[in-house]
C-alpha cells in the first residue's frame, strides 16, 4: 500500500513516537478535559439550584428545579453540542482542520465565564442567562469533537493512532475528576465559613446567601484549562493529510511536516489519480463506499450515549436510594453539593478513569472492534445484573454490592464504545469527508444523550404518585428503566458488526482512497 502513498503521509505513518505526537496529545486533550468538566459539571449544581432559586415555604423538602427547567439546564448545552458537531465537523473539512480548531476552544472560554454570570436574581432570568450561554459553550465542545479527533489521526503514526485518539478522549477522565475535585473544594471552603442548620431544622437559614456564588465558581473554573492551551492550538499547523489530500498543497504539506517531524521530506508532485474528480457526500458511490460504515458508527454512538448519559444524570438518584446521599432535608445546601461530588469522584476514579486508560493501553493490541464488542456484551451483563435482583440490591446492607456493579458498567462503557465509537469514525472516512462523518456519528451520540437525559429523567420516576419528585408525573422506576438500558446496550453490540478494524492500516489503506481514484480514473 506504502507505494501508492505520499512520501510525507507515507512517513507520517511509520514515524516513531516523538515529541510533537505528546504536544497534539496534551494541546487536544486539554480541550477535551475541559469538555467533560463542563459538561458534567451540571448535574453538582442543579440541586443548589433547586435550593435557591425554587424554594417553597413550607415545603417538607428543599426546592427543587421544576422538570422543564431541569430538562433545559442539563439538556441546553446537548443541543449545542449537536449542532456544534455537525457545524464545525463541516467547516473542518471546509476550511481546514487549524483555522476552525481556535475558534471552538474561544467560544469555551468565553461561554464557560458568561455561564456564571446572570442578568439579575430572578429565577427566569437567572436560568434564562445559564441556558442561553450554556448553549453555545456546546456549540464550541461541539465542535471539539470531530476536530481533535481528526487532528490526531492525521498527526499520528500507523502503530499507535489508536492509542493517541483514544489518550485525548481519556482526558474527558480527568475533567470529570476535576469536576468533583473542584465542587468538592468550592463547597468545603463556603460551608467551613459559611456554616448552616439542615433544611429540616431552619429551612430558609439552611442555604446561606453566598451558595449562590458557588456555583457560579464551580462553572467558570471550566475557562481555565482551555484558556492555558489556546495558544499552543493557534501554532499547531496544518495536518498533512488535508493539506495534500484535500486543499492538494503538496509543498505545504511537506513544509509543515518537515517542520514538526524535524525530518527533511520533499514536496512531490500530485499524481493523476489525486487530480481526478472526488465524489460527494451525499453520492451513490459514498453511500455504496461508506454508507454502511457511517450507519455503523452513528448508531452505535447513539445507542452507547443512551445507555451512558441515563446513567450519568442519574446516578445521583441511585446514589440517594442505596444511602450514599442522606435526604436532602438533613443537609445544608453547600453539605448536599458536597455529598454529590463526593460521590461522583468516586466513581471517576474507581471506574471512569481506569476504563479510558485501558483502553489507551489495549486498542492497538487487541483492537477496536473487540474492545467496543466486549464492551457492550458486558455493560448488558452488569445492567441486567443490577435491574433483575434490584429490591435486593436497596437494601442497606448490599448496597456497596451495587456500587461494585454500577462501576462495573462504567467501566466496561469507557473500556469499550464510550472511547471506541470516538476513535473510530476519525479513522475509516476519506479525508475530504472525515470531519464532517466524525461530526455526524458524534451529533448521533448527542442525540442518545438528550434521550438518556431527557427521557430517563421521567422513565425512573417511580411508579408510585406519592414517591415520585416534585412535578414529576410517575415513570417505570430505576428498575424498568435499567432493564430498557440492557436492551439498548445489546442493540449496539448487534450495530458494532457494520463498522470495520482500522487497527495497523494508513488512513489512505482504511478509507480507499486509493482504489476510488483509480476507480473512477478508469471511469473517465
Amino acid at each position: 500500500m506504502e507505494k501508492d502513498q505520499l512520501q510525507v503521509l507515507n512517513a507520517l505513518d511509520v514515524a516513531k513516537t516523538q515529541w510533537y505526537h505528546f504536544t497534539a496529545i496534551i494541546v487536544a486533550g486539554m480541550g477535551f478535559f475541559t469538555d467533560a468538566y463542563d459538561l458534567f459539571c451540571i448535574s453538582l449544581v442543579t440541586k443548589l439550584l433547586g435550593r435557591i432559586y425554587y424554594h417553597v415555604d413550607g415545603a417538607p423538602k428543599p426546592g427543587t428545579l421544576p422538570p422543564d427547567v431541569s430538562a433545559a439546564v442539563n439538556g441546553v448545552a446537548f443541543i449545542g453540542t449537536l449542532s456544534g458537531q455537525l457545524f464545525f465537523g463541516w467547516l473542518g473539512d471546509k476550511l481546514g482542520r487549524k483555522k476552525v480548531y481556535g475558534m471552538t476552544l474561544l467560544l469555551m472560554v468565553l461561554c464557560s465565564v458568561a455561564s456564571g454570570l446572570s442578568f439579575g436574581r430572578e429565577p427566569k432570568s437567572v436560568m434564562t442567562t445559564l441556558c442561553f450561554f450554556r448553549f453555545w459553550l456546546g456549540f464550541g465542545i461541539g465542535g471539539d469533537y470531530p476536530l481533535s479527533a481528526t487532528i490526531m489521526s492525521e498527526y499520528a503514526n500507523k502503530k499507535t493512532r489508536g492509542a493517541f485518539i483514544a489518550a485525548i478522549f481519556a482526558m474527558q477522565g480527568f475533567g470529570i475528576l476535576a469536576g468533583g475535585i473542584f465542587a468538592i473544594v468550592t463547597s468545603s471552603i463556603f460551608k467551613a465559613k459559611f456554616d448552616a442548620p439542615p433544611y429540616e431544622v431552619d429551612p430558609v437559614g439552611s442555604t446561606v446567601p453566598e451558595a449562590d456564588f458557588a456555583w457560579r465558581i464551580i462553572l467558570m473554573f471550566g475557562a481555565l484549562p482551555a484558556a492555558l492551551t489556546y495558544y499552543w492550538r493557534t501554532k499547531m499547523p496544518e495536518t498533512a493529510r488535508y493539506t495534500a489530500l484535500v486543499a492538494k498543497n503538496m509543498e505545504q504539506a511537506a513544509k509543515d511536516m518537515s517542520r514538526v517531524m524535524q525530518v527533511e521530506l520533499q514536496a512531490e508532485e500530485l499524481k493523476k489519480e489525486d487530480q481526478t474528480k472526488d465524489f460527494g457526500l451525499f453520492s451513490k458511490q459514498f453511500a455504496a463506499r461508506h454508507g454502511l460504515h457511517l450507519l455503523g458508527t452513528a448508531s452505535t454512538w447513539f445507542l452507547l450515549d443512551v445507555a451512558f448519559y441515563s446513567q450519568n444524570l442519574f446516578q445521583k438518584d441511585i446514589f440517594s436510594a442505596i444511602g450514599w446521599i442522606p435526604p436532602a432535608k438533613t443537609m445544608n445546601a453547600l453539605e448536599k453539593v458536597f455529598k454529590i461530588a463526593r460521590a461522583q469522584t468516586l466513581i471517576a476514579l474507581c471506574s471512569t478513569i481506569p476504563g479510558y486508560w485501558f483502553t489507551v493501553a489495549f486498542i492497538d493490541k487487541i483492537g477496536r472492534f473487540t474492545i467496543q464488542l466486549v464492551g457492550f456484551f458486558f455493560m448488558t451483563v452488569f445492567m441486567f445484573a443490577l435491574a433483575i435482583p434490584y429490591e435486593h440490591w436497596t437494601l442497606k446492607e448490599n448496597r456497596i454490592g451495587f456500587v461494585v456493579l454500577y462501576s462495573l458498567t462504567f467501566f466496561f462503557a469507557n473500556f469499550g464504545p464510550n472511547s471506541t465509537t470516538f476513535v473510530v469514525p476519525a479513522e475509516i472516512f476519506p479525508a475530504r469527508f472525515r470531519s464532517t462523518c466524525h461530526g455526524i456519528s458524534s451529533a448521533s451520540g448527542k442525540l442518545g444523550a438528550m434521550i438518556g437525559t431527557f427521557g430517563f429523567l421521567y422513565l425512573a420516576q417511580s411508579p408510585d404518585k406519592t414517591k415520585t419528585d416534585a412535578g414529576y408525573p410517575p415513570g417505570i422506576g430505576i428498575k424498568n428503566s435499567l432493564l430498557v438500558l440492557g436492551v439498548v446496550n445489546i442493540l449496539g453490540f448487534l450495530f458494532t458488526f457494520l463498522v470495520p478494524e482500522p487497527k495497523g492500516k494508513s488512513l489512505e489503506e482504511i478509507s480507499g482512497e486509493h482504489e476510488q481514484e483509480d476507480e473512477l480514473e478508469n471511469k473517465v
